[in-house]
């Protein structure tokens, strides 16, 4: 069996993530697992459909396997969710490729920018543009430039090849080979659509805003109880106005001071967008804070955070994608999550760490939700089978 895998959030599952499933079928690959981020995404922000639906959508539109990628790894910078991604990806023992879409749709090109981010003159003249107060995104950048030129540099400053190239990064010593495919339609944030093609932010707008979808999914989706930033801002406020300064500092990605600015705009807000407002500055990516103030909710760690992976947590599967499971249990590197309250018992307790926190923030997720549904949902919840 060839086996493709994919990282992603499908969130939601749109024509876009079809193409890229379908355009991997073409190349000869009979098996896909997607390592899917769970309840909350990236960019610091709430899922919109909870991961079980998620993951029903993702096995109707091609994938076979679904995988959730830890809550830790998930709300994290680019490099953290592809090292997650990727180990999983690695730890199965059965995946030849690593699709992603990027917006060059180039392999090579992806390659070398991979490559040109580790390479030790880049590092060097980076560390010199972050002295003279340049923020990390735009000196790493003007690095790749200076020593690989434009075109390669280009490539690191779309969210996408950022993704791709983080990708590429994890895998150069891997077995599995890096296949991407070149991202249409509308870019990654784009709120505009074409006849066809629209983005999953398009998309999560136009739901908050009360507009049809329907031509935009490859898959009738129901979004009758959306979760949307806005319904959970209370909660969000109570759990971060509860914080002690030294709290705020040891979240991830939290230095330089940063804990202060933090700490004295919850003190002086009165709504999350107003705390990020105020705490914005060139240096710090609005994803960046709303990663950091996420992870405050749900109780991540800078520790935590760095914990490896240490478990393969099983969301659903296919026909197909179960005899790749059976495979994968004869060659997995680390031990399964399949049935909660069972499985649990048998990791160690720095597993059950990180275990815990994805069984926090689906709970707190329903607090997102226009009509808060039940906790516990990750002990009640069948694995999806399509």
């Amino acid at each position: 069996m060839k086996v493709a895998g994919v990282i992603c959030e499908y969130n939601p599952f749109h024509k876009g993530h079809e193409y890229l499933l379908k355009a991997l079928r073409r190349e000869g690959f009979d098996a896909v697992v997607a390592v899917m981020s769970g309840s909350f995404t990236q960019r610091g922000e709430v899922a919109i459909l909870s991961k079980f639906y998620r993951t029903e959508l993702a096995l109707k539109g091609g994938a076979d396997l679904v995988i959730e990628l830890p809550t830790p790894y998930a709300a994290a910078t680019a490099e953290r969710f592809a090292c997650g991604g990727c180990e999983i990806l690695k730890a199965l023992g059965c995946v030849d490729a690593v699709f992603f879409g990027s917006e060059c749709g180039d392999r090579e090109k992806i390659i070398t920018a991979a490559k040109a981010t580790q390479d030790e003159k880049v590092l060097l003249c980076l560390k010199e543009y972050m002295n003279d107060g340049e923020y990390y995104p735009s000196a790493l950048k003007k690095a790749v430039g200076d020593i690989y030129g434009n075109e390669i540099a280009e490539i690191i400053s779309s969210p996408n090849n950022t993704l791709g190239v983080e990708y590429a990064k994890q895998l150069l010593t891997s077995s599995m080979e890096i296949r991407t495919v070149k991202r249409v339609g509308e870019s990654h944030d784009s709120q505009k659509a074409d006849s066809f093609f629209a983005s999953a932010s398009f998309i999560r707008n136009r739901v908050k805003n009360g507009e049809s979808v329907s031509e935009f999914l490859p898959i009738r989706t129901d979004f009758g109880n959306p979760a949307l930033s806005n319904y959970g801002e209370r909660a969000m406020l109570a759990k971060l106005r509860s914080m002690t300064l030294g709290e705020i500092e040891n979240l991830p990605d939290v230095n330089e001071g940063l804990h202060h600015r933090i700490y004295e705009a919850i003190r002086q807000e009165s709504t999350v967008e107003g705390i990020l407002a105020r705490v914005k500055t060139k240096r710090y990516t609005m994803a960046r804070l709303r990663r950091i103030l996420i992870c405050a909710f749900l109780g991540i760690t800078k520790d935590i955070q760095s914990l490896p992976v240490s478990y393969i947590r099983v969301l659903g599967f296919n026909s197909q994608g179960e005899l790749l499971l059976k495979e994968a249990k004869q060659k997995a590197s680390l031990p399964f999550v399949i049935n909660v309250a069972k499985d649990m018992n048998n990791l160690d307790e720095m597993t059950k760490k990180t275990l815990e926190i994805d069984i926090r923030a689906t709970d707190l997720r329903t607090v997102f939700e226009k009509s808060p549904t039940a906790c516990g949902q990750d002990f009640t919840a069948k694995i999806i089978k399509a």
